[in-house]
């Protein structure tokens, strides 16, 4: 007896011991929740390259609510510097701004030292553009923005878009300068980036920025192939809010050269695909160039 009960248990062990080792590993990390906000932020970013902010504020909410959920600080630093763009684009700068400013402060505290250089690009960016939009921009102000944001791009090691975005803003505040050898420079720098990430719609905006610059340095030749890259890829990404920018952007550059009728055919087709759309802001800003 005492033998059997003695296999038995040996029995007993063995069996335990291939039902532990057969049974599926636990997972060392779950990231189920963190990874739906990491979707909705995408999602939002593709809506704000289509010119959809109400939209993208839709998914950069649900975004916000996965980050608090996870208690992710990566995740929720990055949900707010974009919602901090949206809420710029939407005209809301105080809000824009409280965002960047958490966004740095949790960056800070959790010594996301990337993150922290990034929300101060974004906070630059603001202050650049609102200058720009309330006509108060000077060369003084564009050389401080582009001073600052080369410094913090020096500390951006792994988040290509960051570093993408960083050039685009010093090509801007180059811009403002009147530096426009450098601007187009750093605007080709942006688009390296996004051309080797395939970013197709933020590509073609480096494109329609290069040409911005060719335009106001008179080279329209080059300022037309410029757009015309940016619709192609605008095309390929089918970004109607893109291609409606871009063909306004050729009438006004067809305008500077004097060809009227490639002008009016230009912002003939920008007002359609606004239209088509439903942004009718954006056809009626058309329209105004047209003379209608």
């Amino acid at each position: 007896m005492k033998n059997i009960a003695g296999n038995i248990c040996m029995i007993l062990t063995v069996l335990s011991l291939v039902s532990c080792s057969s049974a599926p590993k636990k997972p060392a990390e779950i990231t189920t929740v963190r990874g739906i906000g990491k979707t909705q932020l995408q999602l939002a970013n593709h809506q704000i390259d289509q010119g959809n902010y109400d939209n993208a504020m839709l998914y950069l909410n649900d975004a916000w609510n996965h980050a608090v959920r996870a208690d992710d600080p990566e995740l929720r630093i990055k949900v707010r510097l974009t919602r901090g763009n949206t809420y710029l684009y939407l005209g809301n700068d105080t809000a824009a701004e409280q965002d960047w400013q958490a966004a740095l402060a949790e960056a800070e505290a959790d010594k996301k030292d990337e993150l922290a250089a990034a929300a101060k690009i974004h906070i630059a960016r603001g202050r650049l553009l609102k200058a720009i939009a309330g006509g108060t921009s000077s060369p003084a102000l564009a050389g401080e923005v582009e001073s600052s944001v080369l410094n913090e791009m020096g500390k951006l090691k792994n988040e290509q878009l960051y570093i993408a975005l960083a050039w685009t803003v010093a090509g801007l505040a180059e811009k403002e300068q009147s530096v426009w050898d450098k601007a187009e420079k750093s605007f080709a720098n942006a688009l390296q980036i996004h051309e080797k990430n395939v970013y197709l719609e933020q590509a073609a905006y480096d494109w329609y920025l290069i040409a911005s610059v060719r335009s106001m340095s008179g080279k329209y030749g080059t300022a037309v192939d410029a757009l015309m890259n940016a619709v192609s890829l605008d095309r390929r990404a089918e970004n109607s809010y893109g291609l409606g920018c871009d063909w306004m952007a050729l009438g006004d550059v067809y305008k500077k050269m004097g060809d009227t009728q490639k002008a009016q055919d230009a912002y003939s087709r920008s007002k359609e695909i606004f239209e088509s759309i439903s942004m009718v802001k954006d056809a009626d800003q058309v329209k105004q160039r047209m003379g209608n």
